[in-house]
């Protein structure tokens, strides 16, 4: 099995090949399955495909070694059907984060200014050591590069939090690879599943520079 490398294709497709019982941690951002469109009219692909979407958290459960971790995101207009394809798959839902916005990114019936994500559990895996706080500050992407790209330092206390040096992190909806990068800037491997070839070229580049910037550190 290849390490260290982002995936291009169909996220279902591409974990059945991998080995069973073979990934330490799942930290992963979803389309939020709500028709997401930003200012720029920009939308996320399967954002209107719940089948898709959910399905991958089956194969997700089956890689995961036993008693470890799947931090995911979601979308709080489609909790039922997270919640059920989690159950579903295998998963315990053990904890939930909330990363708070100093800003609203939208309005309706009230302002929105958080993110959230459910800490879910394959097995009874054994508790951090020194357990992060389940409310944190939001770090603001600016969201040039994608949608919905979410900050590294957002990331990094989940890998930290939940793996340990050398483990293997992967991302099925890596996006523009926010959670290989704060893994590989972690010392954990990783493998990032994207669906759509720009962001892969995006992920890609990200980490050539994660590996560059080791290599100028070592030649220090």
């Amino acid at each position: 099995m290849q390490t260290n490398t982002i995936m291009c294709g169909d996220a279902r497709e591409l974990l059945a090949a991998l080995p069973g019982e073979s990934v330490d941690l799942v930290v992963t951002d979803p389309p939020y399955l709500c028709r997401y469109r930003d200012r720029d009219s920009r939308r996320i692909a399967n954002d209107d495909n719940p089948e898709a979407v959910l399905s991958v958290y089956d194969e997700v459960f089956r890689v995961l070694k036993p008693n470890s971790y799947c931090i995911s995101f979601y979308g709080w207009t489609a909790i039922a059907a997270f919640a059920g394809a989690w159950e579903r798959a295998g998963f315990r839902s053990i904890g939930h984060i909330v990363w708070t916005k100093p800003y609203a990114s939208r309005a309706s019936h009230t302002q929105y200014r958080h993110e959230s994500a459910f800490v879910l559990a394959k097995g009874y895996p054994r508790k951090p050591a020194q357990p992060i706080s389940d409310v944190r500050d939001w770090q603001y992407t600016g969201n040039k590069a994608h949608p919905t790209e979410k900050a590294v330092s957002v990331i990094a206390p989940l890998v930290n939090g939940f793996s340990k040096l050398g483990d293997l992190v992967l991302d099925p909806f890596s996006g523009t690879g926010s959670t290989a990068v704060a893994a590989a800037l972690n010392g954990r491997q990783y493998i990032g599943v994207e669906l759509e070839q720009k962001y892969c070229a995006i992920a890609e580049k990200r980490l050539a520079g994660v590996e560059n910037k080791r290599k100028l550190q070592k030649a220090a």
